[in-house]
């Protein structure tokens, strides 16, 4: 029995629920109900006024359609005659500043057969109440799904930690390294699994030649805004340097970030300590990098500092909300100080991935996919180099 659960606000679910998945049966990957029921919660989201004014919750309902689960059911089934189920219950704890990453977790725990506890951000994101309340209307014709679904709310706490901790077939800790550490305080049963995604970076390669050559740069700036801005730069896919490679750097540059501002002018909500900070962090790197220079600015929206050489520290000093190491580089493999580092996740891409093959091949230990420019966000069942079909799943071997 647990003993923490007056800690806990349930957003879906109850106490009773919980009970209901301890004895609750696996299911296979890619169950028939599971795809209807979250093709009904991608209907509900579609229809939610509320909804509209999120890109991100847009995005997620486009997903979870029917159509695009199948799709992943196709990629992902299994062609062995092996017997493949869910682990039993996932203990989710999602990142506190991205909005929408808790249902993603979810919705991989469920396309993987898995009960889910997920611990949803303790801020109060509207995401989090339309996506919330899309799933406790379609669960009111779906009653043999309760027992797999709890989204829940509470302060940091060991003791609620250790409770669903003590119950969890599986554990996902998407919080960044401080959370680990902390969740890794809350023991797990003997066989149970752990899944980390721990704190990252990400970084933008701009072929130049390619960008000039565009015919709508608003939209392209719009793509970089959702990748960064739309989070603050605090998603561990968002770019926090800019790389540029072709032969119209300076061109581009200047066409780039002039669409850039303007659509951040009219967007994005700025307070003045997010100013102070990035001046701070641009000075800070100015003085310990020799060479580094800060790009002329006619506010604290965009903040560039130009780097002479890419070193392993150069990430150390990185920060947030609008704020851009750039570098012009000819020569794909200067970048590998960068992209050695396990902690380089992915790399946002305008140009040919081909003119970056190089660098890709040329053994780095760092990251783990290469997506558009504007796709960074866009989620899929391999994430950060796991498998989460079978991270999340056993096997009965036949």
């Amino acid at each position: 029995m647990l003993q923490s659960l007056d800690k806990v606000r349930f957003l879906v679910g109850s106490v009773e629920s919980l009970d209901q998945m301890v004895i609750a049966s696996a299911k296979e990957p890619f169950s028939e109900d599971v795809i209807d029921f979250l093709n009904e919660v991608s209907r509900i989201l579609m229809k939610d006024s509320r909804g509209k004014e999120f890109s991100d919750v847009v995005t997620l309902g486009f997903w979870l359609r029917k159509a695009s689960t199948l799709k992943l059911k196709e990629r992902f089934k299994n062609k062995d005659n092996n017997i493949h189920l869910g682990r039993g219950v996932a203990f989710h704890i999602a990142p506190s500043n991205v909005p929408v990453n808790f249902a993603y977790s979810l919705v991989a725990g469920l396309l993987t057969g898995n009960c889910n506890i997920v611990r949803v951000p303790s801020k109060n994101f509207d995401q989090v109440t339309i996506i919330a309340d899309a799933i406790n209307k379609v669960l009111d014709d779906y009653d043999t799904m309760k027992p797999y679904i709890a989204l829940v709310r509470y302060e940091r706490d060991k003791d609620v930690n250790d409770d669903f901790s003590s119950i969890a077939d599986t554990r996902i800790i998407w919080g960044g390294d401080a959370t680990i550490e902390e969740l890794r305080k809350s023991p797990l049963p003997p066989r149970s699994t752990e899944i980390t995604f721990a704190d990252r970076y990400s970084l933008a390669v701009i072929d130049s030649d390619i960008y000039m050559e565009s015919k709508d740069r608003a939209t392209v700036a719009l793509d970089f805004y959702n990748d960064t801005y739309f989070s603050d730069q605090n998603a561990c896919t968002s770019p926090r340097i800019v790389i540029w490679i072709g032969g119209k750097k300076e061109e581009a540059k200047e066409k780039f970030w002039e669409e850039l501002h303007k659509l951040v002018e009219k967007k994005y909500t700025f307070q003045a300590i997010q100013g102070v900070n990035k001046l701070t962090s641009s000075y800070l790197i100015a003085v310990k990098e020799q060479g580094t220079r800060i790009v002329e600015h006619r506010d604290n929206l965009i903040v560039r500092v130009q780097v002479p050489v890419i070193t392993e520290q150069l990430m150390d000093m990185r920060d947030n909300c609008g704020y851009f190491f750039e570098y012009d580089c000819d020569d794909v493999l200067e970048l590998k100080p960068l992209c050695d580092d396990k902690r380089c996740q992915t790399i946002s891409l305008i140009g040919d991935v081909e003119k970056i093959r190089p660098l890709l091949e040329s053994g780095i230990k760092g990251v783990d996919r290469v997506v558009p420019i504007g796709k960074t966000m866009d989620f899929d069942l391999i994430w950060d180099g796991y498998d989460l079909t079978s991270q999340l799943t056993r096997v009965i071997a036949i």
